[in-house]
């Protein structure tokens, strides 16, 4: 059942991939007009994440806020897909890094960088770091589709200007392995996921708003004394980004506790804050504000 749902669905896929730019965008705002209007996908879920974080913002504003959200987030899906068939010269003139030479420095000094990144811009675009000629072999940290063949296409989507995929199981083990083969390398790891009640040891202030918060990031880093960076991205245009690697540290074993997340949760806060439809507010990111706080986790203030 699932190789027959792909092989319906695959072939649109990549029709939709190989769209002009122009009628590409025009498709996505057919998926924007079906999406909001007639689905309503997850509007409910929007409208209350935006009225939880944005308590001094009018009805007028929350809803600009909500619409240009629903019309980037159908953007960014449908370049998700428009990387099936994108060209290097393509990906790289819409997905630009300005500080590339910021990465060569830190390769220069021979250690692992972790890129923290958050859900807001285009993270999906992310694989153009490949393209830069840098030395170090680029990771993308991920999680598992159950569908096997979906999650071979995104293995081979994300993997195609030479990118390696690691399941979230995987990663902690993976990058271990490496650092003690001495195989360097850049790793991409979304770091603003809500973590389960059971594994919430870090409770944080998120956008006012105490949530539990990984920091599976920040103790590798740790444990490796790996280099941290933010991943910055800017959308400065449709299906355009400038991309800017901002550091964190570059002493991670040295940093005190809680030093590396909380620093990553205030970058990705500012963001927000200036231009928050391009944050993906269809996730249930403070699920569990109104949980007690178990008596073992930590609050980092």
């Amino acid at each position: 059942m699932q190789g027959l749902v792909f092989w319906i669905v695959y072939p649109l896929l990549w029709l939709i991939s190989i769209l002009p730019f122009r009628l590409f965008y025009a498709f996505s705002d057919l998926v924007f007009f079906l999406v909001y209007h007639v689905f309503g996908y997850r509007r409910k879920t929007v409208q209350q994440n935006l009225n939880l974080v944005f308590p001094e913002k009018d009805d007028n504003e929350i809803k600009r806020i909500e619409k240009e959200f629903y019309i980037h987030m159908c953007d960014m899906f449908l370049e998700m897909i428009k990387s099936i068939s994108i060209s290097e010269e393509e990906l790289q003139k819409r997905f630009t890094f300005k500080n590339e030479d910021y990465l060569r420095e830190l390769e220069s000094k021979n250690k692992s960088l972790i890129i923290m990144c958050g859900h807001y811009a285009s993270y999906e675009w992310m694989i153009a770091i490949q393209l830069l000629g840098l030395k170090f072999q680029a990771y993308g940290i991920y999680k598992r589709i159950r569908n096997k063949y979906f999650d071979n296409l995104v293995k081979k989507i994300r993997g195609r200007f030479d990118g390696i995929l690691i399941t979230t199981y995987k990663a902690t083990e993976t990058v271990q392995k490496n650092q003690q083969a001495g195989v360097l390398g850049h790793y991409a790891m979304i770091a603003d996921q809500s973590p389960k009640l059971n594994r919430a040891k870090a409770w944080i202030d998120f956008l006012g708003i105490t949530v539990p918060v990984f920091e599976g990031s920040e103790r590798l880093a740790r444990k490796l004394d790996m280099n941290v960076a933010y991943l910055h991205v800017e959308k400065v245009g449709r299906g355009y980004y400038e991309t800017w690697l901002k550091p964190i540290t570059e002493h991670a074993s040295q940093e005190p506790d809680h030093y590396i997340t909380k620093t990553f949760i205030r970058m990705l806060e500012e963001q927000i804050r200036e231009k928050p439809e391009y944050y993906l507010w269809t996730h249930k990111r403070w699920k569990h504000r109104n949980e007690p706080i178990p008596k073992h986790a930590e609050i980092i203030t």
